[in-house]
């Protein structure tokens, strides 16, 4: 691999120094930073911030917190302040950041390939009661975040989830952030390759490493081997796709340069196939890019979908080849379309050792520590030592005898926990949205448990595939673009001409079955009060227009915009 090019001694010179401004990639000698994120992380590794918390912060209380610590560093540590109470969504964009600050901070612990032992997990729920007023959300991301936390705390949380082998190491900031998953490797009976090792090795490598703490911005990876195509891999930075090739048997298929945001991009394939035992390799390849070549001038186009975009696949390969890998990949096929349309895992399956794994759906991932410790007891009590978390904010228990198959279901429905939810339970994700997040600027958690109550009573008998994704701003931490219904946060003004919460609609996006974006009816907004008369508006008028076997996606792509209205 390539030297680190942040101590410009060091590094490995590979082009002329250019004398103009650019984009603030290293690699061509742009080390001056060239806005405040880039100085301080220029200033002090990010990862350095631990031993303040630790000696200073937790002792001297939430005001003797550096700046640049508090909204930067303390990142790199899985912790962000959270949103000071009673603050509405018109002023997320007017107050200065000390004036949204709360003096408590969400604290995310990353959970690489969504893999937990029901002591992780009984651990992450005792954490929750104790030290954050009992939230603990699970992430479209296999993460799990906890809100009100006080930094007095932080170390003994640490000492708590570090003592079972758990972190929040890089879990936010501008670093290799969690490596997804698929939350049924190793056990499903149609996986192509498990990734497991890979995800492993990686994680030994690069997390927590210097060498790769100062990244352009933020870095999502995925690494899966399912044929349901269950990490989300179109919007992944860098994503490892199972598939076997003619020659060489399973492995992975290549994907980097996706993304959502306010600029989403759909990944791009480079045409290689990756054995197993040379994923981490390539991953390392690829992230070397993105530190050394990746835009840092300015915060907006500072991720690795623009550099993929402004140089194109061939480009992007061969110079992961030439100038990292020291070595040619082998051209490989593209992953198959998925045959189901649901890639979440929930429900009752077969492992191929025989025994069972059930996925349940939570509330568009709300859940809270007691849950997280009775479900950790329930999976215990029914032979189990295993949980995972998927990208869809449910979960699942793994390794269950057939005997308990049933109780185990009976258990988890006690708890509000169903094995066979509805279309809209199944299907809905939101957001953290106002309660706690600076950047939003409405309600999503409790309007997407609304929402779903609102749908099973007026439409029961709905049971297609549908994606409903709610978002509070638009940077589509909920994956709003790529969902059959999208909704995106806003301050809209209703019927007697007052600016309330709602939200501007996204239609007909897709991940895995002909993955693309959603597109926008022109002028159409609706607020919080309308929205469950509008998505049962919309997917009557599907049910009404649909053609045999038809899609969403497909029929909001062919719509009228007044069907779609």
């Amino acid at each position: 691999m390539a030297a680190n090019p942040q101590n410009p001694a060091a590094a490995t010179p590979r082009r002329k120094v250019s004398r103009h401004r650019g984009e603030g990639q290293w690699a061509v000698g742009h080390f001056t930073p060239l806005n405040g994120n880039e100085q301080f992380k220029k200033d002090d590794d990010g990862l350095n911030v631990r031993t303040r918390i630790e000696t200073i912060y937790s002792k001297r209380g939430f005001a003797s917190i550096d700046p640049n610590d508090l909204r930067g560093r303390m990142r790199w540590w899985g912790l962000y302040t959270q949103r000071k109470p009673g603050i509405d969504g018109g002023k997320t964009a007017i107050l200065e950041p000390e004036e949204l600050d709360d003096e408590y901070f969400m604290l995310r612990v990353r959970i690489d390939g969504g893999r937990l032992t029901t002591e992780q997990l009984r651990v992450i729920g005792e954490i929750s009661q104790e030290y954050a007023r009992g939230t603990a959300d699970i992430t479209d991301r296999q993460n799990v975040q906890y809100h009100w936390i006080r930094i007095e705390d932080v170390p003994e949380i640490w000492n708590r989830l570090e003592a079972v082998g758990l972190s929040t190491t890089e879990a936010c900031g501008d670093t290799p952030r969690v490596i997804l998953g698929s939350p049924v490797a190793g056990i499903a009976a149609d996986e192509i390759i498990d990734g497991t090792p890979a995800i492993e090795e990686i994680h030994r490598r690069i997390i927590g490493n210097k060498d790769f703490s100062n990244l352009p911005r933020k870095f999502k990876s995925a690494v899966s081997g399912s044929p349901l195509l269950d990490v989300a891999h179109e919007i992944n930075d860098v994503a490892f796709v199972g598939v076997t090739h003619p020659e060489h048997g399973p492995g992975f298929d290549l994907w980097v340069g996706g993304g959502l945001s306010t600029n989403p991009k759909i990944g791009v394939r480079l045409g290689a196939w990756v054995p197993l035992d040379e994923v981490p390799d390539v991953y390392e390849g690829v992230i070397s890019i993105f530190r050394d070549y990746g835009y840092r001038r300015l915060r907006t186009r500072a991720r690795l979908k623009f550099l993929v975009a402004d140089w194109g696949a061939e480009k992007f390969r061969q110079v992961l080849e030439d100038e990292y890998l020291g070595r040619r990949l082998t051209d490989g096929p593209a992953p198959a379309q998925p045959v189901e349309r649901w890639r979440d895992h929930v429900g009752v399956h077969r492992q191929k050792d025989g025994r069972f794994y059930v996925g349940f759906a939570p509330r568009v991932g709300r859940v809270d520590g007691a849950t997280l410790t009775k479900i950790a007891e329930v999976a215990e009590a029914h032979g189990s030592g295993r949980v995972r978390t998927t990208v869809e904010q449910k979960m699942i228990v793994l390794d269950v005898d057939e005997s308990q198959v049933g109780s185990l279901v009976e258990a988890l429905e006690a708890l509000d926990l169903t094995v066979s939810p509805s279309s809209f339970r199944r299907g809905t994700m939101a957001c953290t949205g106002i309660e706690f997040c600076k950047l939003a600027i409405v309600e999503t958690k409790a309007r997407g448990a609304l929402l779903i109550d609102e749908l099973e009573r007026r439409i029961p008998d709905f049971d297609e595939p549908i994606t409903i994704n709610i978002n509070g701003c638009p940077n589509a931490c909920a994956r709003i673009q790529v969902a059959d219904i999208g909704l995106k946060g806003q301050l809209v003004t209703n019927e007697q001409g007052e600016q309330v919460e709602g939200f501007q609609v996204h239609l007909g996006g897709a991940l895995g079955l002909e993955a693309g974006f959603g597109r926008k009816v022109r002028g159409l907004k609706v607020t919080s009060q309308e929205l469950p008369d509008y998505v049962e508006r919309v997917l009557r008028r599907f049910q009404a227009e649909r053609e045999d076997g038809e899609r969403f996606a497909t029929w909001a792509a062919r719509a009228s915009e007044e069907a779609l209205s």
